[in-house]
């Protein structure tokens, strides 16, 4: 075997750890009996959602989705799912007195009309599917989607970031003051990782539009690329980890 092939085995690995400990952790917080269930239900979904996103991913870079192209649009796609899953998950865990009301639903527009997408795609003949790819202006497949994918996340970090300076300014409580200290420590490592994984998908926008260069093909940075992504799903499973396991008593 090649030093090139070692290699390349070894991100595959890499990439399917991260794809089964992200859904694993995420099946387990619906089995979460401390803390509120809807926090828990928002976190659970968002690692699912994101082991199933870097499957995705896994199958693009393999060319599975070339050799099998009735798997293509095999809606295991969630990208605009990621930023409000997060933002809930952090609310609801520092107010779990907080009621969804019918004005919550447009957070979840963009999210549910991306699933549409994929499952009316993937339902479609495998001869026109197959030559329907990325496109500019698609908002839920493309540049414009990669654009509300890092505009959405962006805001609702800014605004998860809010909550919790002022859930801390508000109270005094040991307890809350530990459950915001925990929130923090989530989305700050999250926003560094997501800070060098947003250069890459940048990156990939400005070549491919611009240059017409599709940099992807470059196996390093595909390579690098993909585990920018994989990073997030690693850390979000680590925290669900930490929390699932020692973190009880802070998430009653």
């Amino acid at each position: 075997m090649t030093l090139e092939s070692f290699l390349y085995y070894l991100f595959l690995l890499v990439m399917f750890l991260s794809m089964a400990q992200g859904i694993l952790i995420g099946t387990l917080f619906f089995l979460k009996r401390s803390g509120d269930k809807r926090a828990n239900a928002f976190y659970g979904l968002l690692l699912i959602t994101f082991g199933l996103t870097l499957l995705h991913n896994l199958l693009t870079l393999t060319g599975t989705f070339e050799k099998f192209p009735h798997l293509h649009f095999l809606p295991i796609y969630f990208s605009l799912a990621f930023p409000p899953l997060l933002f809930y998950h952090v609310k609801f865990s520092l107010y779990p007195n907080y009621r969804l009301r019918l004005t919550d639903l447009k957070h979840f527009i963009l999210p549910f009309m991306q699933i549409a997408f994929f499952l009316t795609l993937f339902l479609y003949p495998t001869e026109v599917k197959s030559q329907i790819g990325r496109r500019f202006l698609n908002p839920f497949f493309g540049a414009a989607e990669q654009a509300l994918y890092i505009s959405t996340f962006l805001a609702y970090l800014y605004f998860a970031y809010k909550y919790i300076r002022k859930k801390k300014q508000e109270s005094s409580r040991k307890s809350s003051l530990r459950l915001v200290a925990y929130l923090s420590h989530l989305l700050k490592f999250f926003s560094i990782l997501f800070a060098i994984h947003l250069v890459f998908v940048i990156a990939d926008f400005i070549y491919y539009e611009f240059f017409s260069i599709n940099i992807r093909t470059l196996k390093p940075y595909a390579a690098l690329g993909a585990l920018s992504f994989a990073a997030l799903v690693d850390w979000l499973g680590l925290y669900g980890f930490q929390v699932l396991f020692w973190g009880r008593k802070v998430f009653r």
